[in-house]
């Protein structure tokens, strides 16, 4: 049995947080890439050109650096938010229920320094959400 077997205290507050921190993926699909473009009613090849890198065979929405010099945002970080929430990428949609910060209990409460939306205050998602989310 999972040790988060009663669910993880979790809401979204949409600080912006996790969008921004060391240089990294934010891997995409071609389904999401259509939908983002269609949000921003762009053709895909120009989305594709603009947002986008390709890496080996996959896509990752570009970074840019963050405003204090050290760290990288997503490009669609914007004064703090996301600007497409609600097109996100499943990488985004999915956080913080990654296989990596739900594997301990010390795991989870360190993503808990960096994630304000892990709070007691927080709604729980249960146990069954948790582990959809996880093999989705």
């Amino acid at each position: 049995m999972n040790w988060y077997k009663k669910g993880l205290c979790f809401s979204c507050t949409e600080c912006g947080k996790c969008c921004s921190g060391p240089p990294g993926y934010i891997w995409v699909d071609n389904q999401e890439m259509l939908a983002i473009a269609d949000h921003l009613n762009l053709p895909l090849s120009t989305f594709a050109l603009k947002y986008t890198k390709k890496v080996k065979d996959q896509y990752s929405l570009i970074e840019r650096k963050a405003l204090n010099g050290i760290d990288n945002d997503c490009i669609f970080l914007k004064e703090g938010k996301c600007s497409i929430y609600e097109v996100r990428p499943k990488q985004c949609r999915t956080y913080p229920f990654w296989p990596e910060n739900v594997k301990t209990k010390e795991a989870w409460a360190q993503t808990a320094q960096e994630c304000e939306g892990i709070n007691d205050e927080a709604e729980v998602v249960t146990s069954d959400k948790i582990n959809e989310i996880l093999h989705s």
